[in-house]
Parts: C-alpha cells; structure tokens; sequence
C-alpha cells in the first residue's frame, strides 16, 4: 500500500498532461497509472507504423461493440504509455469556436473558446508560427506536409472549382475549407503525448509512473475517493490518495470504472452483481461517435500508394526511404488531406469533415486496422461532425477484466441520416469535378449501386469505419443529472474528478487528439485553482 497526493488512471493525451501539470510542484507527490507498456516500440514512433499496433492486444485494447443491434464490430484504443496517441492517425484538430462556446452555454462556465484558445496557443509549436489564433514554442510539436502525392493536388484542385478555400492552416478559422493535414508529428517523427508531456519530466522525483498495472476501482470510504485498487504482476494491492483521484482512462474505461465501482445506474450495478454506492443513470449513457462513410475509387493509371505500401516489397522501400530521410509516405498522417464542408449550402458554418489520401483500404477484417489494396485507388472518408444519435456503455459483471457492452446506435437521429446523405452527395460530387475525375475509373465503395437515402446510410453503418472519438460517458453540466461538474470532479464522491474524453457531452467538430490534450490543461488548472492559460 502506497501513499500519494494525486493518482491518476490512466497515461494517454489526459493523463500524460495532467500528470506534468501537477507534478511541476516538487512537494506533490503523483501517480500516473497505466494498464499497458511503456511505448518502446519503434513502430510507435514511425506515422503510418500504426496498423500493426493496432492490431497487437498487447499495445491496443480491443473492445467488443455494435454499431447498431445485431452489427458487431472492434473499437481499438491504445494500450501503452501515451494511450491512444501513441497508435492514432494523428490528425490535429480543435473543434471550431462555437462547439466551444455550445459547452459554454450549456452551463458549463469557463469551457468558452476564448478560454480554450488561449490553452491552445500555449499548448502548440505550429511550423506556421504565432498568430492570434494558433501557437509557436510549446510542447506540442505540430507539422502539415504539402505537395505529398499529385492526386492530393488535384483532390484540392476540384474541391476549389466546388467553392471550398485552399488554406495553409486547416485549423485558423471555421469557414468551408480544404488543405493538408495539421498533425501530431515533426520531422518524420510520431509527437504523442508521452513525447510532448510525460518523457520530458520522468526524472522528476515525485512522479512516479506504474506501467503494466490494472487498475480494479476506485476505493471510496464514506463517500469519499481515497485510492485505487490495482493488478500488477499477478498481484493486488492498493495506492492511496490523499487528494484526489483523477480518472482520465477515455470514454470507454473511465465510465467502466466507474460502474465497476458502484457509480452508475442502480439495475445495471445491480444486474452486474456489483453494490450501488452513487445511482448515477448518465454513467455509461449519452455515447456519441464519429462514423465515418468510406467512398473509395479506382484509378484509371498508376499514382498513389496503393504499390508502394500494399504489398510487402513496396513497404521494404519506403521503409528504407524512412529510415534514410525520415520522408515518404511512412512519415505522413493516415489522411494527408482534410477538409471541412457544410452538407447544405444554406448552412453558417461546416457540419462535416472529410480526410482524404491516395489509397484505398483492402476489405475490412474484424479487430484489424488499415490495410490497402494493390491496385491504384483513392479513398475519402465523410463524417457527420456533431453527431446527436446516443448509444451506451454498461458493464455485464462485476469483473473489471470483463469488456463492458457497448451500442454505437450510429444514425439514429434525423439530423445524423439526413446530414450524412447530403454529405455523401457532395463527397460524390467532389470526386465528379475535374481533374480528379479524369483520374478515375470507377467508384468501388460502396458503388454506384447506393443511390438512395437508405442505401446511403446503409453503406455508412456497412462498410463505415469506427471514428475513434467516443465521448459523453461521464458528461459534464450543471445540474444533478450530470455525471460531472464543469470542474469535472463525480457528483456524489468527494475527491473523484473525470478528465478524459467522456465528460464531454457533444462532439466538439474535428478530431479529439487536441481537444483532449487541452481539456487536461483546463482541468490541471482547476485542480491546481490557477487561472486558466
């Protein structure tokens, strides 16, 4: 049995973050905790390195989910030092202005995007430099390689003819735009945030980091969080914390631990044979997810990366490439161009989001991550940015070793079924406009075959892809109803606080890498009772 001042659960982009933040005072002792490894794979520090990664249970959890009743499929989430950003896609995001200020007006009170802009510029080493709206000099190393592949420029090209902005900065306002990907890497390199947050302070005598360590709950003594109980080398014991408990394992474990824990709805506790503390019914419920609809062409001729990467020769050398220059299509993001597109033209601001890059992805197969086809093709994926259909997560026993039962329940709602068709269309349209058409030869997922609304949506849920983006598990707000505060500490347990993911109770547009990352540094400054930036 061990004592700190702060345990922390969990060693991704929250973790990580917080764990820099509140060991800066040499008086505080910490413990950051994590299920998996340390990230000592080469692979993680290579971009496209990912797949395989995420396909090895040992670096990457595997959970059973549905994206609908009767769907199965595998959500995949990092299992080492730096979670999931030391397996993701990388793209770097922050949700537009008005997602934030929605938080805001939610009753959520210092979450606004004046508030989170200023954590932003701080956080960030933008290759663009400092401007009123992004950040130079911090520990975030960003990048945005251009000019990747000719079929990039004249994806870009089209989508100019449609109307859309070329732009250098993806990220510097929330107009419908198109560019290169701004992602989590430097010069060739993979930036998780382990590299940017946790590696650069390891020496510091009052963190102490637990790798390999499961953690089993949350011990709570009248009504207070006062440690963990953990596994470790077939063993049990606990830490205990004379501050507080901080869980920041994501939307799927957090909310997991916390029911295997006895905060949650009181039939599904129950039902799972574990002993209601807190009856919370909004543990676990309001998931939202990303789907991403996948539209994939052949190519009339070569171009691509379909050769070079598909097949094992061609990845020797562009291995060798990376290895000698740290360039090629290894040291690029998973999509080297995104966009962001209003489904309808009547719309203020973009209500969707495209990544696009010159492969196409090989049939999909359960549990495994990207793999690409030989022949030449481009792919682009389509995501319905704020997406309102609601699933959950509930544990089935006691047994925190047991995978909890997750429902996607994608496209459940009006607005997602209708913003997803229009979209589909405008991604249809994209690729009909010169001079990427002039590149194509036929469209091969889901084919011209789906043409109705229903058809539509059915490919999305079909051949769609998880989006990696789970939130809303633990949510945030002010009254009762919400799992959390706006300072994320557990309603009902003193000395417990969410810092992940899942308090956020709507997608924020985008990608959740650099959300995340700076929703850490708000809590690390409410935790600490600092003002915020």
């Amino acid at each position: 049995m061990n004592g700190f001042d702060y345990v922390i659960v969990g060693a991704g982009a929250a973790g990580c973050v917080v764990a820099n933040r509140l060991s800066e005072d040499p008086g505080t002792r910490v413990l950051l905790i994590e299920a998996g490894g340390w990230d000592g794979s080469p692979l993680v520090r290579v971009p496209k390195g990912f797949a395989p990664l995420m396909d090895d249970p040992r670096r990457a959890w595997h959970y059973p989910a549905s994206a609908a009743p009767g769907r199965p499929e595998t959500w995949q989430r990092g299992r080492m030092i730096g979670g999931s950003t030391s397996v993701n896609g990388m793209v770097y995001a922050r949700g537009g202005p008005a997602d934030w200020d929605d938080l805001e007006r939610r009753g959520n009170p210092g979450w606004g995007w004046s508030t989170m802009l200023a954590i932003f510029r701080l956080l960030e080493d933008n290759p663009l430099g400092a401007s009123p709206v992004r950040g130079a000099g911090g520990p975030l190393r960003l990048s945005s390689v251009t000019g990747t592949d000719q079929l990039c420029e004249e994806m870009i090209e089209a989508a100019g003819t449609l109307g859309w902005r070329r732009v250098d900065d993806v990220n510097a306002d929330d107009g419908e735009r198109i560019g290169y990907t701004m992602a989590t890497i430097r010069d060739g390199r993979r930036v998780s945030a382990a590299d940017a947050f946790l590696h650069p302070v390891r020496d510091r005598p009052n963190l102490t980091v637990a790798v390999d360590t499961r953690v089993l709950r949350v011990l709570v003594r009248d009504g207070r969080a006062v440690g963990v109980g953990v596994e470790s080398g077939g063993r049990r014991h606990e830490h205990l914390a004379t501050a507080e408990v901080i869980l920041a394992a994501g939307a799927l474990a957090s909310p997991q631990l916390l029911q295997v824990s006895g905060i949650g709805p009181a039939d599904t506790l129950r039902a799972a044979g574990v002993d209601v503390l807190v009856d919370q019914p909004r543990v676990g419920a309001g998931l939202r997810e990303h789907r991403p609809m996948v539209l994939q062409y052949r190519l009339a001729g070569p171009g691509g990366y379909n050769r070079r990467l598909g097949s094992p020769l061609g990845q020797a050398a562009a291995a060798l490439r990376y290895l000698a220059t740290r360039r090629g299509p290894l040291a690029l993001p998973v999509h080297d161009v995104v966009a962001y597109v209003k489904s309808r033209p009547e719309l203020d601001r973009p209500d969707a989001s495209l990544l696009m890059a010159p492969f196409s992805a090989a049939p999909h197969q359960p549990g495994r991550a990207l793999e690409l086809e030989r022949e030449p093709g481009l792919m682009c994926l389509g995501t319905v940015a704020r997406p309102d259909s609601e699933g959950r997560l509930a544990i089935t026993t006691a047994d925190p070793r047991t995978p909890p039962e997750i429902v996607a329940n994608y496209f459940t709602t009006a607005h997602d079924r209708a913003v997803a068709v229009d979209l589909f269309r405008r991604m249809r349209d994209l690729f009909a406009t010169a001079p990427i058409a002039g590149r194509i030869a036929a469209e091969t997922l889901p084919g011209p075959a789906a043409r109705t609304d229903e058809e539509i949506v059915e490919a999305a849920v079909t051949h769609g892809y998880c989006g990696y983006h789970a939130v809303g598990t633990c949510a945030m707000g002010p009254d009762d109803g919400s799992v959390v505060d706006p300072q994320l500490r557990v309603r009902g347990v003193a000395g417990l606080r969410v810092v992940d993911a899942s308090v956020l109770p709507v997608l924020v547009a985008g990608f959740l890498n650099g959300p995340v990352t700076a929703l850490a540094w708000r809590a690390a400054d409410l935790i600490l009772g600092r003002a915020t930036g």
